[in-house]
C-alpha cells in the first residue's frame, strides 16, 4: 500500500513539473548583464599575445644570427618552441570554433 501512495505522489509531481515546463517561458529581461570582457575580446587578446610571442621569437633569432652578445642558442630555441606551441594551440581553438559554427549551421530550424 505504501508503494502505491509513493507512485501516485511521484505521478502527481511529474505532472506538476510537466505543467510548469509547458507554461509560458519566463522573461529573460530581468537577468542582469554579466560584467567583464566578451568572448571576442578574449579571443582577440589571445591572437595578439600569440603574435607578440612570435615577433619576440623572431627578434631573438635575428639577434642570434647577427651574433649579438648575450643571446644564447638555448634561449632562441625555447622562444621558438613557445611561439610554435602557442600558435598550434590557437590553431586548435580556431578549428574548434569553425567546427562548432558548422554544427550550428547544420542544425534544423
Amino acid at each position: 500500500m505504501s508503494q502505491g501512495i509513493e507512485f501516485n505522489r511521484l505521478m502527481l509531481d511529474m505532472r506538476a513539473m510537466q505543467m510548469d515546463a509547458m507554461s509560458a517561458p519566463k522573461s529573460t529581461a530581468a537577468v542582469p548583464e554579466m560584467g567583464g570582457t566578451s568572448f571576442s575580446d578574449m579571443l582577440g587578446q589571445a591572437v595578439n599575445k600569440v603574435n607578440d610571442t612570435q615577433q619576440a621569437s623572431s627578434q631573438l633569432a635575428n639577434a642570434f644570427e647577427i651574433g649579438k652578445s648575450g643571446v644564447d642558442l638555448t634561449d632562441v630555441m625555447i622562444s621558438s618552441q613557445k611561439a610554435s606551441v602557442s600558435f598550434q594551440a590557437l590553431t586548435q581553438v580556431r578549428n574548434k570554433l569553425v567546427q562548432a559554427y558548422q554544427d550550428i549551421m547544420q542544425m534544423p530550424v
